[in-house]
């Protein structure tokens, strides 16, 4: 499943630089999916179903605290043994979204879309 960041977030930016995909922005900041990925041209999100164009802005997730992209989001699976926006927050407010269950399998080919080689 993906992670989400709760409002007990303080606004630390610890998580921000940490995600291999850039899916993690500061509230009210707008994000593209090309960010931090190899996307180019039309992309379908895994987890919105969205059909947008990767160098499109998208509207903020969050307008008050750090939030992470779900489409984005893949547990930092292919990268790392667990996700690293957990393992550096210092309020422990990155959580599993109950909201976007996936299995390794589905992070994975989440991954592979995200980053093309």
């Amino acid at each position: 499943m993906a992670i989400i960041i709760t409002d007990e977030c303080i606004n630390c930016g610890a998580c921000e630089p940490e995600c291999p995909n850039n899916a993690i922005y500061e509230g009210g900041a707008e994000w593209k999916f090309s960010e931090g990925t190899s996307l180019k041209g039309l992309f379908e999100g895994k987890n919105s179903g969205l059909t947008v164009d990767a160098d499109a802005e998208q509207e903020p997730v969050d307008m008050d605290v750090y939030y992470i992209v779900p489409d984005k989001c893949t547990e930092c699976k292919g990268f790392h043994d667990e996700p690293q926006c957990a393992a550096v927050c210092p309020v422990d407010c990155c959580v599993d979204d109950e909201a976007n269950i996936e299995t390794e399998e589905e992070l994975l080919l989440k991954k592979d879309s995200l980053h093309i080689d």
